[in-house]
This record gives C-alpha cells, sequence and structure tokens, in this order.
C-alpha cells in the first residue's frame, strides 16, 4: 500500500520497468512480417499493462473502491481532471485501443513501413516500442499525480 512519497517513488519507478518490459515485447512482435499483427498485440499488450499500473499505484477498480468514499470520489475526480479516464476503471481492449489511437499516426506508419522487408520491421518495432512506452509513461504521470494528491489529502486530514 502507498502511504508515502517514497512509497509513491517507488511505484513510478517499479511501473516504469514494467512499462520497459511490455514495450519491448511489443517491439519484438513488430518483428512479424505481417502488417496489423503488431498494433493488436500493442492493444493486448496495454489492455493489461494499464490495469497493472493502476494497480501498482492503489488506483485500480478494487483499490478505489475499497477507498473511504469520499476518497474515491477525489481520485476519480482528480483522475478526470488530468483527462484520464482509465484510472479506477477496468480497462477492456476497446479502452486500450482508444488510449493507443492518441499515439495512432506513429503505429499506422510503423504498420505502414513493414512492406519494406527487414528495415521496415526494424522501424516498425521502433516505433511500436515509442508508442507504447508513451502510452504507458502517461499513465503512470497521471497515477503518480493522482495518488500524490490523495497522500498530501490523507496528510491534510491527519493533521486537521
Amino acid at each position: 500500500m502507498i502511504r508515502t512519497l517514497a512509497d509513491l517513488d517507488r511505484a513510478r519507478a517499479d511501473a516504469r520497468r514494467m512499462v520497459a518490459r511490455r514495450a519491448l515485447a511489443g517491439a519484438a512482435t513488430s518483428m512479424v512480417p505481417i502488417p496489423g499483427v503488431d498494433i493488436a498485440a500493442d492493444v493486448g499488450l496495454l489492455a493489461s499493462l494499464l490495469p497493472a499500473i493502476s494497480k501498482r499505484f492503489d488506483l485500480d477498480h478494487d483499490s478505489i473502491a475499497a477507498m473511504p468514499p469520499h476518497a474515491s470520489q477525489r481520485a476519480l475526480v482528480l483522475a478526470a481532471g488530468l483527462g484520464n479516464s482509465l484510472i479506477g476503471r477496468f480497462v477492456t481492449r476497446r479502452l486500450a485501443a482508444a488510449m493507443l489511437k492518441r499515439v495512432g499516426v506513429r503505429l499506422a506508419a510503423g504498420s505502414a513501413a513493414k512492406v519494406v522487408p527487414i528495415l521496415g520491421q526494424g522501424i516498425a518495432a521502433g516505433i511500436g516500442f515509442a508508442a507504447l512506452r508513451a502510452a504507458g509513461n502517461a499513465h503512470i504521470d497521471d497515477c503518480y499525480t493522482t495518488a500524490k494528491a490523495l497522500i498530501e489529502d490523507r496528510g491534510a486530514d491527519v493533521e486537521a
């Protein structure tokens, strides 16, 4: 459970390592010379990665449901204020695909690059890695900001 800023910093470091590993796995699938396989794999990876990140920050659906009502509402309001509709929700493949659309131009370019043998696959792998890492790190930043505000709120509650 995250109770302090030190815990929060550890959670962020763990989540960044998790994103790097999954982005590398996504890059490996980009080496398959069939256009579209990489995008499908990225959606699947992201659909499992985003809830894992949220869970690491105690902001997954179950953790938020277990919070006192004022804290859970505050978490969801903070997340919405950041434009993050994934914190505290079940992440479906559809939501993961919507998240990837933010970096969709890169993904489409990578998939199209596959028509050039070998070099295109390498380009697609690099683009897929960058896109998955960008999406994962954006979610980490939103989770960090939300969790930090909740920690600060708890501190204010304790002091009052």
